[in-house]
This record gives structure tokens, sequence and C-alpha cells, in this order.
């Protein structure tokens, strides 16, 4: 499965994708879309940096 670790570290935090795609200014479906192919490390660092920052304010 592609990007395993994001949806992983999304599921662990108890993040929803819709909140992911809400903080990256796209919708859901669109991160869905994006999730299926693995992203370039960039990609990866910032929504891993939106994950901790929308765990922080939970």
């Amino acid at each position: 499965m592609a990007n395993r670790r994001i949806r992983q570290l999304a599921k662990n935090s108890q993040v929803k994708l819709w909140r992911i795609a809400d903080a990256l200014g796209i919708t859901d479906a669109t991160l869905s879309r994006k999730l299926r192919h693995e992203l370039s490390e960039e990609e990866t660092a910032r929504i891993i940096a939106i994950i901790n920052e929308l765990t922080k304010e939970a």
C-alpha cells in the first residue's frame, strides 16, 4: 500500500484524512487520490507535520 507511513500515523493519532486535506486546502477526495501513489519526501514531510500539529490541537 502506498504511503503506509502517513496512513498509519494518521490512524494511530486518530486524525481523520479529511482534517489533513482541509489543512492542505484540498478536498478529502483529492487527498485520497494522491495517497494512491507514493508521495515525494517533501509532500510526505509536510503531511506528517500537519498530522503532528492536528494531534497537538486535540
